[in-house]
């Protein structure tokens, strides 16, 4: 059997305040799991008719004391998005941070509440607008 891919999991602090981020960026809760027995809540989100590529939300009840506090370490998460200017700016809106915003109308990176960079890239090509065109980076992707 061909290698197939599954999904990306990424451990979260606050499963609600995370689920509400990913469905800014379109992402709808696809599948999730209860587990009484090992105290932890597993959500899937993926962008609607893609429910094969989600994202695995896993939340510890009691905690994650012990885990690294940064969940950069695994790299990024990346989407296609259909306007990043417009998608920046309904995030920027909500309060996400917009660590690499989309100067050159191509890609920017922004960060979850549990700290993990999302690229967003351009679905085709969109030319340079301010005042995204001008901004600094915001921080580190």
């Amino acid at each position: 059997m061909p290698l197939r891919y599954l999904h990306t999991m990424v451990r979260v602090k606050d499963l609600d305040k995370t689920m509400e981020f990913f469905a800014l960026l379109g992402l709808e809760e696809v599948r999730r799991i209860e587990n009484d027995e090992g105290r932890f809540t597993l959500v899937f989100m993926a962008p609607p008719g893609q429910e094969e590529c989600p994202v695995e939300l896993t939340y510890n009840w009691d905690g994650d004391e012990g885990l690294p506090s940064d969940s950069r370490h695994f790299g990024h998460l990346a989407y296609r998005v259909e306007n990043i200017y417009e998608m920046c700016q309904k995030l920027m809106d909500a309060g996400v941070t917009i660590n690499r915003p989309p100067r050159d109308g191509h890609m920017a990176f922004v960060r979850s509440p549990d700290n993990i960079s999302i690229e967003l890239l351009q679905d085709g090509h969109l030319e340079p607008q301010e005042p995204w065109a001008s901004m600094e980076n915001t921080g580190h992707w």
